[in-house]
């Protein structure tokens, strides 16, 4: 087994116990990605400085999560190691992101495939909603290969300073001393030692985990279980007078025939389309939910091809434990995956970058050691922020998803207009729309007659099935 060569952990120093504040003059006339290098900065001078070296930070993962993360990492002056086993992994994700993302995180238009201004909800029924009338001209939801995504970010970062590893993360030793190392093990592979790559280890003070809903750090830290659903998604390549159709447009079904708890999707990519759908509930069905899906769209996909088949698990709540002394979880790892809609690709990235920015300003960029205490700084403010959202919507999920009649409930509502503006306001810029409570009022009316006529029609329907 061979060791990563790094410095040696000497040097470490106390210093004077009165309390300095540091602060960075930041000019208006910088960037949005310069800015965030330049934090205000509060430390102890009782904290312990690195002497002759920078704080080293891991990063485990590299999707979303794990490659904003490293890229702010190595921004503000950390050093910073990426670890991602599968560099062309191609996750099954619907790949919606909000608007506001492609903003706060510089994306280049050219990696967003579609620009989807219109989408249907489909009930179970087969009656269709269109939704996005409220859009303005210049509002999308971005359509991205997860791919196509991933490599972006990790390439932006090692630009940044990052140093990008192909490997396998296998374990990690925890440190004895508060102080101590993390020794991590994992295969890399270069290229030269074959597929069956190169055992190393690493020391590092810091880990940041962002391996994913089945997170290997996560169990290193004793971060305890949670739900998790399975994603199952087909690629298929359609003929182009039907792939017009789907230019810019989403299509979500709702039904006990597609998801007993969730729904199915058919998103437009560049050159095919994405139809899969989820469960926690009935994992082994998910084969037969699929089915269904692809059937409920069967004319619009008629004469398409089958390029690639993907599943994979995604969490439904956060985990019991996201934090342990300097090790921190984000993004699936860490359980950030919204209910009812599922939405994960954007809360990924913003935890990366938050527990990121948590380091470089605790560590006063990299030139001090950091405890839990910095890291729980990300945490309160991830849960300050979006903790909120997630009960929103696992509340919704709760009433809409659990009968075919909720469902249609739920489709008929989607029709309405003041639904669709606070709907799209949330979910393209992440904030809490203000609502007027006449109108809320009436949309409470409106959804209990909604429930009402889909059980009357559930009623007839069943008399008629006898």
């Amino acid at each position: 087994m061979s060791t990563f060569a790094l410095k040696s952990f000497t040097g470490l120093r106390q210093s004077p116990t009165d309390q300095i504040t540091f602060v960075s003059h930041v000019p208006s006339s910088l960037s949005r990605s310069q800015r965030r290098t330049s934090l205000r900065v509060t430390a102890s001078r009782a904290s312990p400085k690195l002497a002759n070296r920078s704080l080293r930070v891991a990063v485990i993962g590299g999707g979303p999560a794990g490659g904003a993360a490293a890229e702010t990492l190595a921004q503000g002056g950390i050093e910073t190691i990426l670890i991602e086993r599968k560099m062309d992994n191609c996750k099954p994700c619907g790949g919606a992101i909000p608007l506001c993302m492609v903003g706060e995180f510089n994306l280049p238009l050219d990696i967003i495939d579609r620009r989807v201004t219109k989408m249907k909800m489909i009930s179970p029924s087969n009656i269709a909603v269109d939704i996005g009338r409220t859009l303005k001209e210049h509002e999308y939801i971005g359509m991205v290969r997860r791919e196509v995504l991933d490599q972006y970010l990790r390439e932006r970062a090692e630009k940044s300073g990052a140093t990008v590893i192909n490997g396998l993360f296998l374990k990690m030793d925890l440190p004895e001393e508060w102080d101590s190392p993390y020794v991590l093990h994992y295969t890399e592979y270069d290229g030269k030692t074959g597929a069956t790559g190169q055992k190393k280890t690493m020391e590092v003070d810091a880990v940041i985990g962002a391996d994913g809903a089945n997170s290997r750090v996560a169990k290193s830290i004793g971060a305890g279980d949670y739900d998790y659903a399975i994603a199952f998604q087909e690629r298929i390549r359609i003929p182009d007078d039907k792939m017009t159709y789907y230019e810019d447009l989403a299509e979500m079904y709702v039904g006990d025939d597609v998801s007993p708890d969730f729904y199915g999707w058919v998103f437009p990519k560049c050159d095919h389309v994405a139809v899969g759908t989820g469960t926690v509930t009935h994992k082994g069905d998910i084969k037969k939910f699929q089915l269904a899906t692809r059937n409920r769209a069967k004319d619009k996909i008629l004469g398409g091809k089958i390029i690639r088949v993907e599943a994979h698990p995604i969490p439904e709540h956060p985990r019991p434990r996201r934090l342990s002394k300097r090790v921190a979880l984000v993004g699936d790892a860490a359980g950030y995956v919204t209910k009812c809609s599922g939405e994960g690709i954007y809360f990924a990235a913003k935890s990366g970058r938050m527990c990121a920015e948590a380091i470089v300003e605790g560590s006063q960029n990299g030139k001090k050691m950091i405890d839990e205490s910095d890291l729980r700084k990300y945490l309160e403010k991830w849960d300050k922020t979006y903790l909120p959202t997630y009960r929103v919507l696992d509340v919704l999920q709760k009433v809409f998803y659990r009968s075919n009649p909720a469902r249609e409930a739920f489709v008929e509502m989607c029709g309405d207009e003041y639904v669709q503006k606070m709907t799209f306001d949330s979910y393209l810029y992440k904030r809490v729309a203000p609502g007027s409570p006449l109108e809320d009022l009436k949309l409470a009316v409106n959804t209990i007659g909604s429930v009402f006529r889909a059980n009357a029609l559930r009623r007839e329907i069943e008399k008629l099935n006898v």
